[in-house]
Protein backbone atom coordinates (compact mmCIF):
# COMPACT_ATOMS: atom_id res chain seq x y z
CA UNK A 1 0.00 0.00 0.00
CA UNK A 2 2.86 2.24 0.81
CA UNK A 3 4.20 1.99 -2.56
CA UNK A 4 1.30 2.39 -4.37
CA UNK A 5 0.54 5.47 -2.36
CA UNK A 6 3.94 6.80 -3.31
CA UNK A 7 3.61 6.36 -7.29
CA UNK A 8 0.41 7.84 -6.96
CA UNK A 9 1.60 10.58 -5.15
CA UNK A 10 4.58 11.31 -7.40
CA UNK A 11 2.33 11.05 -10.10
CA UNK A 12 -0.10 13.31 -9.29
CA UNK A 13 2.23 16.00 -7.96
CA UNK A 14 3.77 16.00 -11.94
CA UNK A 15 0.26 16.02 -12.93
CA UNK A 16 -1.06 18.89 -10.72
CA UNK A 17 2.39 21.29 -10.68
CA UNK A 18 1.59 22.60 -14.47
CA UNK A 19 -2.14 23.72 -13.40
CA UNK A 20 -0.61 25.45 -10.53
CA UNK A 21 -1.79 23.29 -7.43
CA UNK A 22 -0.77 20.86 -5.00
CA UNK A 23 -2.81 18.32 -3.20
CA UNK A 24 -4.16 20.45 -0.50
CA UNK A 25 -5.07 22.82 -3.28
CA UNK A 26 -7.13 20.04 -4.67
CA UNK A 27 -8.66 18.88 -1.56
CA UNK A 28 -9.47 22.56 -0.64
CA UNK A 29 -11.26 23.11 -4.14
CA UNK A 30 -12.89 19.66 -3.86
CA UNK A 31 -14.56 20.41 -0.80
CA UNK A 32 -15.79 23.84 -1.80
CA UNK A 33 -17.16 22.80 -4.93
CA UNK A 34 -19.08 19.70 -3.25
CA UNK A 35 -19.58 21.63 -0.02
CA UNK A 36 -20.71 25.40 -1.53
CA UNK A 37 -19.08 28.34 0.55
CA UNK A 38 -18.25 27.71 4.06
CA UNK A 39 -16.31 30.32 6.35
CA UNK A 40 -12.76 30.11 6.79
CA UNK A 41 -13.42 28.50 10.39
CA UNK A 42 -15.66 25.68 8.99
CA UNK A 43 -13.20 25.17 6.51
CA UNK A 44 -10.15 24.73 8.59
CA UNK A 45 -12.54 22.49 10.95
CA UNK A 46 -13.57 20.59 7.65
CA UNK A 47 -9.98 20.19 6.65
CA UNK A 48 -8.03 19.89 10.09
CA UNK A 49 -5.79 22.92 9.97
CA UNK A 50 -5.12 25.62 11.99
CA UNK A 51 -6.73 28.67 11.13
CA UNK A 52 -3.04 30.27 10.37
CA UNK A 53 -2.33 27.86 7.77
CA UNK A 54 -5.75 28.29 6.22
CA UNK A 55 -5.39 31.88 5.32
CA UNK A 56 -1.94 30.82 3.58
CA UNK A 57 -3.70 28.13 1.62
CA UNK A 58 -6.42 30.61 0.58
CA UNK A 59 -4.24 33.25 -0.21
CA UNK A 60 -2.28 31.25 -2.65
CA UNK A 61 -5.74 29.88 -4.45
CA UNK A 62 -7.07 33.62 -4.30
CA UNK A 63 -3.60 34.86 -5.95
CA UNK A 64 -4.39 31.96 -8.73
CA UNK A 65 -8.09 33.32 -8.91
CA UNK A 66 -9.62 29.87 -7.74
CA UNK A 67 -11.04 30.99 -4.65
CA UNK A 68 -12.94 34.29 -3.52
CA UNK A 69 -13.30 35.47 0.05
CA UNK A 70 -15.82 37.97 0.79
CA UNK A 71 -17.52 39.09 4.17
CA UNK A 72 -20.17 37.43 5.44
CA UNK A 73 -23.24 39.54 5.58
CA UNK A 74 -24.58 38.11 8.51
CA UNK A 75 -21.24 38.33 10.30
CA UNK A 76 -18.66 41.16 8.97
CA UNK A 77 -16.04 39.27 11.16
CA UNK A 78 -15.99 36.35 9.16
CA UNK A 79 -15.07 35.35 5.78
CA UNK A 80 -17.23 33.16 2.95
CA UNK A 81 -14.80 31.24 1.10
CA UNK A 82 -16.53 30.13 -2.37
CA UNK A 83 -14.88 28.00 -5.60
CA UNK A 84 -14.74 30.74 -8.46
CA UNK A 85 -15.43 29.60 -12.14
CA UNK A 86 -11.87 29.66 -12.91
CA UNK A 87 -11.57 27.66 -9.86
CA UNK A 88 -14.39 25.34 -10.89
CA UNK A 89 -12.34 24.54 -14.25
CA UNK A 90 -9.05 24.22 -12.99
CA UNK A 91 -10.13 21.66 -10.60
CA UNK A 92 -12.02 19.82 -13.99
CA UNK A 93 -8.99 20.08 -15.20
CA UNK A 94 -7.28 18.75 -12.49
CA UNK A 95 -9.50 15.62 -11.93
CA UNK A 96 -9.31 15.12 -15.71
CA UNK A 97 -4.89 14.87 -15.67
CA UNK A 98 -5.67 12.36 -11.86
CA UNK A 99 -7.90 10.06 -14.06
CA UNK A 100 -4.98 9.68 -16.43
CA UNK A 101 -2.60 8.85 -13.06
CA UNK A 102 -5.33 6.36 -11.49
CA UNK A 103 -4.96 4.60 -14.86
CA UNK A 104 -1.77 4.80 -15.02
CA UNK A 105 -1.16 3.22 -11.45
CA UNK A 106 -4.06 0.90 -11.29
CA UNK A 107 -4.05 0.19 -14.61
CA UNK A 108 -4.06 -3.79 -13.71
CA UNK A 109 -7.60 -3.41 -12.29
CA UNK A 110 -10.62 -3.01 -14.08
CA UNK A 111 -13.42 -0.99 -13.16
CA UNK A 112 -15.63 -3.34 -10.88
CA UNK A 113 -11.68 -4.13 -8.86
CA UNK A 114 -11.41 -0.06 -8.75
CA UNK A 115 -14.47 0.43 -7.23
CA UNK A 116 -14.41 -2.32 -5.13
CA UNK A 117 -10.81 -1.15 -3.58
CA UNK A 118 -12.16 2.50 -3.33
CA UNK A 119 -15.07 1.12 -1.24
CA UNK A 120 -12.65 -0.66 1.16
CA UNK A 121 -10.86 2.53 1.57
CA UNK A 122 -13.47 4.49 2.62
CA UNK A 123 -14.54 1.73 5.07
CA UNK A 124 -11.19 1.26 6.48
CA UNK A 125 -10.95 5.22 6.74
CA UNK A 126 -14.33 5.61 8.48
CA UNK A 127 -12.99 3.01 11.35
CA UNK A 128 -9.43 4.79 11.87
CA UNK A 129 -10.59 7.63 11.90
CA UNK A 130 -13.44 8.78 14.32
CA UNK A 131 -16.07 10.84 13.62
CA UNK A 132 -14.93 10.47 9.84
CA UNK A 133 -18.53 10.56 8.38
CA UNK A 134 -20.06 13.27 10.97
CA UNK A 135 -17.32 15.45 10.12
CA UNK A 136 -18.00 15.52 6.29
CA UNK A 137 -14.47 13.98 5.53
CA UNK A 138 -16.81 10.99 3.14
CA UNK A 139 -16.77 13.93 0.58
CA UNK A 140 -13.09 14.56 0.10
CA UNK A 141 -12.74 10.82 -0.07
CA UNK A 142 -13.20 10.97 -3.85
CA UNK A 143 -9.97 13.98 -3.79
CA UNK A 144 -7.72 12.32 -1.56
CA UNK A 145 -7.70 8.96 -3.60
CA UNK A 146 -6.97 10.91 -6.14
CA UNK A 147 -3.69 12.47 -4.59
Amino acid sequence: MDHLARRIRVRAEAVLTPLGLRPRHLITLTMLRDGGGCSQQTLAGRLEMDGTNVVGLLNDLEKLGLVERRRSPEDRRRHVVELTDAGDERLAKAELALAGVEDEVLGALDGKQRQALYDLLRQAASGAIPGWSETGHGACVEAARDC
